[in-house]
Order: C-alpha cells, then sequence, then structure tokens
C-alpha cells in the first residue's frame, strides 16, 4: 500500500516528490520563530521592479505536454490540459480543475527568503500565510542552493501551501504551489512533472545512458553497506535489510540493526518484514500465469471473468480490462478509510463489494490515482480463476503459494500474519509524540489481511531477490523452466498511465529512466514498514531494502542511487540526499509538535462527546486516562492532542507511535456534537452517539470469511496497543 493511511504523511511523502534541489545538509532545517510566523512583508521597490503589467495576457490552453520557460531562461514543462499565463518575471500554471495553481518567479533579489516572499506578493498581493518552516534541500538537477517553505493551513481550508527558491549563480527562482488537497491527489503525475523539468538555463541532466556497469565487488558493496548504515542512524531506523543481484547471483544479502529497539536480536537476510505494496507486482504475477495458459488475457473485460465484479460507476465497470485493475489509470481515487477504520468487519468478498461505492473523479487514463482496493480485485479475481469453489481469500491465498512461493521458492513469504510473527520477524516502529523512535503495534497493519493482494505479504530479501532473479531472467527459473513467458511478463512493464517526466506505471510496477537507464521498481509502506525492490533489466543487476519504522520511506530513494553510483561512476549524491532528507523528517516532525497539546487543552476536551458514530467507519469511544484522552476505533486506539487551527477551530490529532497525525476536526452538526476526519477526495462526519448504538453495530461475520482472515480479526481484537502506518510514496 502506499503512500500512507495517515493523510498528513500522505501530503508529506508527496511534497518530497515535488521538490527537486537544495543546499548541502549541513544547513539544518530553520523552524521559523514565532515572532516570524508570518511572511515578511517584501521590500517595495523590489516589489515594483517584479510586478506583472497591468495588462496581462489571457492564458493559453495547452492540449499536450509542452516545454516552456521562463524569461530568466528557467525551463519546466507544462503539462496537457492545463493553461500558462506570463506576464513580466511572472508564469503562473493553472491546472484542468479548479484549486492547482503554479508560480514560477524570476526574482531580481540576492537572498533567498526574500526572493519567495516578494514572489508571494507579485503572485498574490493579498498573500499573508504564517511561515510554518524552511527546509534547505541538497543542492541538485544544475541548482547550487535550493530551500523549501512551508506555510500554515487550516483543516477546513483542504489546501497545501508551499514554496521553493532555487539558485543558479546570483539568480533565483521562486516557484510557488497552492493546491487544494483534492486536486492536489488527483492530479499528482502532473504536478510532479511541472517539478521533475525544473532546471537552469542550459542544464543537461546526468546520463548513464551506454555505460557498462561496474561489478558490484567488495569494495562497491561496502560503499553501499556503509551508506545504509548511515542512512538507518540518520533517520533512527532500529533495523534494515538489503540484498543486491547481478549476474544472475545474489552478491550480498544481510541486515542491520535489530529487529526491536530494546532487544537484542538481529536483522539478517532471513528477518520477515511487510513488503506492503510489493505484493502488488507478486499479484500481477499471478495474474500472468493464468494469461499465459489461456484463462484469460491482459484485454479481456473484467465483467466477463468476474461477472460480479462492479465499480461505482457502471460506463467505467465496462471498461474496466483486466491490465486496469492494476494500473493505476482508471480514474478512481483511494477510499481507504473504509478498510483502515473498520477492517474486523471486512472480508474479501466486502472488500470487493465496498469498489461499487467508489466513483471515479478523473476520466479513465486521464492521470495516475493509486487504489488499494482495485488491486485487491486483481488478485481476488485471479485466485477466483483458479479456485472458483472457494472462498475468495483462500482461493487468492492458495493461487499465490502453488503459482508463485512454491515455484519461485519463497519458502517464507506468507500472508499468515500469525505464522509470520512467530519466526524471525522485525518490529515496526515510529516517532512518539516527542520525536523519539519508538515500538508502534501491528494494530492496524492487520487492516491489509481483508485486502492483502494489494500489501499484506510479509517476507525477507531472501525470498524478494528470488522474485528478482526470475523478472531479470524475463520469466525464467534457476532450474531452467519457464515460470511464465516473457511477452506476458514484459507486458506488466508496459505504460499505462505517467507519473511525472521520468516514469511510467504499468501493471503493479513502475519504469523510470530518470538517468537514461531503465530501472524497473516498486515501493511498500504500512505501519512502520517501508520496502523497495528494483532492477535494471539491461545491466542484469537489482535489489532489495527492507525498513522497520516510519521514515524507511527516506532511505529507499537513496539506496538505488548509491546502486547507481556505484554501476555507473555516477555523482556521489545518495549519502547527503538521506541525510539531509533525516533533517527535513525531524524538522517537520518537531514543527507539528509545537502546537499540539498534550494532554489535550482541559476546554476543548471538555467539549467532547464519549461516543460518536459514522456509517462507514463506525465507532470512535473517548476514553479517560487521567488528563489523557483516548480515541478508541476498536481496531485501533491512539492518545490525542489538541490543535488550535488559525481559523479557530479545534482539531484533535492521534499521537501515538504509528498512528500520529490523523486529525478530527470539532464541529457541531444537526445539534449534536461532531468530529470530521478527511482524507484528500472524502470527508467523514462522525456525530455524537449514545453508547447502545454504537457498541450494537461492532464486529460482523460473513459465513464465506476464510478460516485466516477471521482469526486474524479476532486476534487483533485482543490487542490493545497503538499500531503504525504507511506512506505512500511511494508512498
Amino acid at each position: 500500500m502506499r503512500p500512507a493511511p495517515n493523510p498528513l504523511l500522505v501530503f508529506a511523502a508527496c511534497l518530497e516528490l515535488l521538490a527537486c534541489a537544495g543546499a548541502p545538509p549541513s544547513q539544518e532545517a530553520r523552524a521559523t520563530s514565532p515572532e516570524a510566523r508570518r511572511t515578511p512583508a517584501p521590500d517595495a521597490r523590489a516589489v515594483q521592479a517584479t510586478a506583472p503589467p497591468a495588462n496581462k495576457p489571457a492564458p493559453q490552453l495547452l492540449a499536450e505536454n509542452s516545454p516552456r520557460s521562463t524569461p530568466g531562461g528557467t525551463t519546466f514543462t507544462v503539462p496537457g490540459g492545463w493553461s500558462i499565463e506570463s506576464s513580466g518575471p511572472r508564469t503562473v500554471l493553472i491546472g484542468p480543475e479548479p484549486g492547482l495553481k503554479i508560480a514560477i518567479v524570476d526574482s531580481p533579489i540576492k537572498d533567498g527568503d526574500e526572493a519567495v516572499a516578494t514572489a508571494w506578493r507579485v503572485f498574490r498581493e493579498d498573500f499573508n500565510r504564517p511561515l510554518k518552516l524552511v527546509k534547505p534541500r541538497p543542492a541538485r538537477n544544475g541548482w547550487d542552493e535550493s530551500r523549501e517553505y512551508d506555510y500554515e493551513t487550516s483543516p477546513n481550508e483542504r489546501i497545501i501551501v508551499s514554496g521553493r527558491a532555487l539558485r543558479h549563480g546570483e539568480a533565483w527562482t521562486a516557484v510557488l504551489f497552492e493546491l487544494g488537497q483534492a486536486p492536489f491527489e488527483r492530479r499528482l503525475a502532473q504536478i510532479v512533472l511541472v517539478s521533475d523539468s525544473l532546471r537552469p538555463k542550459g542544464y543537461a541532466k546526468e546520463s548513464f545512458a551506454g555505460r557498462t556497469a561496474n561489478p558490484l565487488d567488495a569494495e562497491r558493496l561496502k560503499r553501499i553497506a556503509d551508506m545504509v548504515e548511515r542512512g538507518r542512524n540518520a533517520l533512527d531506523i532500529p533495523g534494515v535489510a538489503i540484498s543486491l543481484v547481478q549476474g544472475g547471483k545474489v552478491v550480498f544479502a544481510g541486515g542491520f540493526g535489530v529487529r526491536e529497539l530494546g532487544k537484542p536480536e538481529k536483522i539478517d537476510a532471513d528477518t520477515l518484514f511487510i513488503i506492503a505494496s510489493n505484493t502488488k507486482a507478486l499479484t500481477t504475477l499471478l495474474l500472468a500465469t493464468e494469461v499465459d495458459r489461456g484463462k484469460l488475457t491482459w484485454e479481456t473485460p473484467v465483467t466477463q471473468v468476474y461477472p460480479a465484479f462492479k465499480l461505482g460507476d457502471a460506463e467505467i465497470t465496462r471498461q474496466v480490462l483486466m491490465k486496469h485493475l492494476i494500473c493505476a489509470c482508471t480514474g478512481l481515487p483511494r477510499q481507504d478509510f473504509e478498510w483502515i477504520f473498520e477492517f474486523n468487519q471486512r472480508t474479501p468478498k466486502s472488500a470487493m463489494e465496498l469498489l461499487a461505492t467508489v466513483q471515479p473523479t478523473t476520466k479513465f487514463g486521464e492521470t495516475f490515482q493509486y487504489s488499494n482496493l482495485m488491486a485487491a480485485a486483481a488478485g481476488y479475481i485471479g485466485g477466483n480463476v483458479e479456485y472458483p469453489k472457494k472462498e475468495l481469500g483462500a482461493a487468492y491465498d492458495e493461487a499465490m503459494k502453488k503459482r508463485i512461493f512454491e515455484p519461485l521458492g519463497m519458502k517464507e513469504t506468507t500472508f499468515d500474519f500469525a505464522r509470520a510473527l512467530r519466526r524471525n520477524h522485525a518490529s515496526p516502529h515510529g516517532p512518539d509524540f516527542k520525536g523519539k523512535m519508538a515500538l508502534a503495534t501491528m494494530d492496524l497493519n492487520r487492516s491489509a489481511i481483508p485486502i492483502r493482494p494489494a500489501g499484506g505479504a510479509w517476507s525477507n530479501v531472501k525470498d524478494v531477490s528470488r522474485y528478482v532473479q526470475m523478472e531479470l531472467a524475463n520469466g525464467k527459473l534457476p532450474n531452467g523452466r519457464q515460470l511464465v513467458s516473457a511477452e506476458v511478463l514484459l507486458a506488466r512493464r508496459a505504460p499505462q498511465v505517467t507519473i511525472g517526466e521520468y516514469a511510467i506505471y504499468g501493471m503493479g510496477l513502475s519504469v523510470d529512466t530518470e538517468y537514461k537507464v531503465a530501472v524497473v521498481h516498486h515501493g511498500g509502506d504500512l505501519v512502520g514498514f517501508h520496502s523497495d525492490m528494483f532492477w535494471l533489466p539491461e545491466q542484469g543487476v537489482g535489489g532489495v531494502i527492507l525498513t522497520n519504522a516510519d521514515g524507511g520511506w527516506l532511505l529507499r530513494r537513496p539506496f538505488i542511487r548509491k546502486v547507481l553510483e556505484e554501476l555507473f561512476d555516477g555523482k556521489p549524491e545518495g549519502v547527503e540526499d538521506v541525510e539531509s532528507a533525516a533533517q527535513r523528517f525531524k524538522a517537520e516532525v518537531a514543527k507539528a509538535r509545537e502546537r499540539l497539546v498534550v494532554p489535550p487543552d482541559l476546554e476543548a476536551v471538555q467539549k467532547l462527546a464519549k461516543h460518536y458514530w459514522n456509517d462507514a467507519l463506525g465507532t470512535i469511544d473517548v476514553r479517560e486516562n487521567g488528563a489523557t484522552r483516548v480515541f478508541d476505533f476498536g481496531e485501533w486506539k491512539s492518545a490525542v492532542a489538541s490543535r488550535k487551527n488559525d481559523d479557530g477551530t479545534t482539531s484533535m490529532i492521534t499521537v501515538d507511535p504509528g498512528v500520529s497525525g490523523f486529525p478530527f476536526v470539532m464541529a457541531e452538526r444537526e445539534g449534536k456534537r461532531a468530529l470530521i476526519l478527511r482524507d484528500a477526495q472524502h470527508e467523514y462526519m462522525f456525530l455524537e452517539s449514545p453508547e447502545k448504538q454504537a457498541r450494537s453495530t461492532g464486529l460482523q461475520t460473513d459465513a464465506a470469511t476464510g478460516e485466516q482472515s477471521r482469526a486474524a480479526g479476532l486476534d487483533s481484537l485482543k490487542k490493545t496497543a497503538s499500531p503504525q502506518k504507511l506512506r505512500a510514496q511511494d508512498r
């Protein structure tokens, strides 16, 4: 699953994608002082010098992705369907739906902070938002310096406001983002395209095209391992496991750190982690074996294979082919909270039925939108093809065992949580309220069980390496048998939708060509577990990284970058990237904590009801533990902090390790006390409720539920600690 159920982490992870450069990591991220909470007023002469003409031209609508440049020479790409408006030093990109504006402003000002403050005044004369955090980033893509600016917003605004200052020589370019949360999620791939393509005049990106890959000898492997260990320490990750494959062999497989904080057991190549959305590629491999055996084709309508398949839109239902189940291209948005908050009531069957409530929010094939429910449907339909008389979950589990895990020799890979937890396994971790890494419980990760084809597998680097070796061998197993034909295997890498400038998404796999060599990969994120697997088909090299703490997603790309550096003698960037990312991550956690009150403010606490109910997400019981308040959702729970928002509202925000950051806005509706929870594109209203009503619709059972799912659900009811979370950005 990607990137995370926690909406704040989703946006933080996505904003990481928007940043392309930064200053050296020796410059710490600078939290603004209370006295400087509002954007400083720019110099009046600078504003006058950079102000746009009074008669600005009308925006120009562009039908296709189009390269453009500012008067100062900064180049960028405007996504197709967007409009561009240029006047003086200011260029404004306007999205195809309301709530999407990106301004690029050339500045004569020699100071980055002042350049950004001035640019906001040029873009919007009334701009006066509080500046929350300034974060330096490593210098990349031809820029000599870069800083990122986060601004305060209130939850009811549902908006993301950020800026960036990019310096080339003595000249600064300010990039300003004013994005509604819902259109941001729908158009993320297009926003990343703009960000990816921002470069100073004349810059040519580093390329590894045509180079012969170096052998990963002992010296190069040591440098990669040293980078992983430095990144692990910088991000306070208790444990990491990696493996590397070259020339058909595993050249390194091992671990760093411990399985659980405070315990001596070390991570090794056999340690099990939840691999989350890396499961998606394994699921599409199952479908590939069925295509090979003539049971279906990638072009077969899903309703022909599984007549009960139904989405919230009848026309889209008819259009969906088997290849579209896991392409992130159908226009269906995330709708994750229903299974995250009510997973004890979910079964594979009910997860499939939940799809019938999901409405598309962009056109079919228009842009990248990630859907875990669609990926789950792909697996359950594939299992049903193999074992039509079995319950959906049991059929999928058996099909994966017989068709994928056993042939590949993935002996330890399992969907059985109880089995994994009895073995050599890593425990999940996340920052606590004070920012210190702490153990996070497994409860919320069990939400993956009902949708496990999308992200519920446990595995280790040994087993995942066997899968990577098969991909590099174009479907052939070590014994020479063809598990799946090369043609059908490679169809999973064909582009279904683009992500930014460099990447495409196929069927549970992404192909990235940022450095002019193809890197096929997928990431995975669940509470306290973040991972990636990748391979370079032309060079016969691959790798796996598994981590057991939130923040682990920030180690994935630097790890891949470091491997590329060693293979092609690239610029040394990986170490700096991860150490800078760690500084930003810790600065963000600390800054968010500044406005939280723990235990929550007494006045706010007195306004809370004892019980709340939402038809889709179920119960919230507000429990007292001295001055502390705990929100108990049944499946999982967390202590909460209060936060006074700039619009006068108050939010209650979960703070336990792994589940921190779920914001509930206190409100009143229909004469009742209410709590409002939002993801990017949905809003859930919890209304004050009598305890009897809330409890009467507790755990439901389904006669068709598989024994494993039922046992896991009942087991999770016995757990009472606090869990962890996904991200997305993958991830």
